[in-house]
Formats: C-alpha cells, sequence, structure tokens
C-alpha cells in the first residue's frame, strides 16, 4: 500500500485494501461459527485509515457524533448472546456485513474507474 498522498487513487486503493481485510476477517467469523467459544472481530472503522490525507472527517455540529481515534487493525465485536458452546458469532450479521462490503468494493471500483475514464479523455486518450 502507498504512502497517503491525497490523491483519490491512493485513497480508493487504501479503501480496497481496507475491504479486503475486512472481507478476510468476516470470512473467519463466518467459518468459525461453530468453533466454541469463539469471538468474532470486526476491522476497525475506515476513517482511521484516512491518517496522512487531505481528506478527513469532519464533526461539524456539536450536535454531530464524534468520530473514533481507534488504530487500523481488528475489534472485538460485543453484543451477541454466547450459544451454549460459548460461541458469539450471528452468521446473519456477518452475512450483511460480508454484502456491504462488497457493495463498498462496487463503489469504490466504479468511482475509480469513472475517475480513469475522465483522466483519459482529459489527455485526448478516451
Amino acid at each position: 500500500m502507498t504512502s497517503g498522498s491525497g490523491d483519490l487513487f491512493s485513497l480508493a486503493e487504501r479503501k480496497l485494501d481496507w475491504l479486503e481485510d475486512r472481507q478476510r476477517v468476516l470470512a473467519r467469523n463466518v467459518a468459525n461459527a461453530n468453533t466454541p467459544n469463539f469471538e468474532p472481530s470486526d476491522e476497525r472503522p475506515f476513517e482511521a485509515a484516512l491518517s496522512g490525507f487531505m481528506v478527513a472527517p469532519v464533526r461539524t455540529n456539536a450536535m454531530h457524533l464524534g468520530g473514533t481515534d481507534n488504530a487500523f487493525g481488528t475489534i472485538k465485536v460485543p453484543g451477541h448472546e454466547r450459544s451454549p458452546d460459548g460461541n458469539r458469532v450471528s452468521v446473519e450479521d456477518e452475512l450483511t456485513k460480508v454484502a456491504e462490503t462488497d457493495n463498498q468494493q462496487r463503489l469504490v471500483t466504479n468511482i475509480y474507474s469513472k475517475y480513469m475514464a475522465m483522466f483519459s479523455t482529459a489527455l485526448g486518450k478516451g
């Protein structure tokens, strides 16, 4: 992954890397749905990966919720009831997250493709 220079290409690359990592974590959660005492995890919010970019989430109103300063990586997901074997994975929730991640990957890829098409047009190659 390239260091953050603030351009759209680096931002798209970083988002796709984050989404790839999230898919891996979610797949591990689903694969361990029957493992006793398994605790599901998820990637930290993408906003943590935006350090070094000119684009950053901004709290524009005191009534808005503030962001988190978590480091990039995985976090444990609390809140699900334990099954009798101690497992906390909700397959339905995990598959919903997988679908959301897939939609985000498509969105980022489409934006990247459109941006590249505009670049080509501006250079007279499109």
